[in-house]
């Protein structure tokens, strides 16, 4: 096993309040908060991971799923490595909006190669008693939109998160070709320092960027939380 990790970058786009922040806070920190706010603009969590023998860093972006934050959030699908697209099964709408998120990805991000660009589908809230969205529903959408996985996902009670994250890796890493994922790993390989005598950790720098800015009917604060590594 090498002592390097290979960064991912993973997207969760999907309508506000399916569950985005939730799920990868779930993922990364193992805690829910049913309190929780709508995020405005992004945020994101790192999480360090084995898979196969290989060290990963996955690098999860969460998303405001507000139209009026569109133009937020769409210059950070540049240099994604995978889209988790999200809605919840007690919510019709955000499950048919997901061709919409699908096609905003494609044509803000600028991928390589959107023919084999992967995605993972996630039917979250699955802990709810009503649903509106059946499971041979979406997998039928999966099927005709990108053949890509489809996880019942719930991060209040824990199901399948780490199982859905993973698998995001895991369509990563099986979508490069061997030559291209040499590329790939080279560019992308970074080396984890070693503590200094001042801290026993990596340290990680935050930084909290509020942006004031005006819409048509209200003044919002926006926070970008940007993580650079040392």
């Amino acid at each position: 096993m090498s002592g390097k990790s290979l960064l991912l970058k993973v997207i969760l786009l999907g309508d506000g309040g399916v569950g985005k922040s939730s799920l990868m806070n779930r993922y990364v920190t193992d805690r829910f908060d049913s309190q929780s706010f709508h995020t405005i603009g992004v945020e994101f969590l790192n999480r360090d991971l084995e898979i196969d023998g290989r060290l990963v860093t996955l690098q999860i972006w969460d998303t405001a799923g507000q139209e009026r934050f569109k133009s937020l959030r769409t210059p950070f699908y540049r240099g994604a490595d995978c889209c988790l697209l999200t809605f919840a099964v007690d919510d019709l709408q955000s499950f048919q909006n997901l061709g919409c998120w699908k096609q905003e990805f494609m044509y803000y991000s600028d991928v390589r190669d959107p023919e084999r660009f992967p995605f993972v589908v996630l039917g979250n809230k699955v802990d709810k008693e009503e649903r509106e969205v059946g499971e041979d529903e979406a997998r039928a959408w999966c099927e005709e939109n990108c053949c890509c996985p489809y996880f019942e996902t719930s991060a209040k009670d824990d199901t399948n998160v780490g199982a859905a994250f993973e698998a995001a890796v895991q369509e990563v890493l099986a979508s490069e070709d061997p030559i291209a994922h040499t590329l790939l790993s080279r560019s992308k390989w970074l080396a984890r320092p070693k503590p200094s005598h001042s801290s026993c950790m990596n340290f990680f720098i935050l930084f909290y960027w509020f942006v004031y800015f005006g819409l048509k009917y209200d003044r919002v604060f926006t926070r970008f939380t940007v993580l650079w590594y040392m």
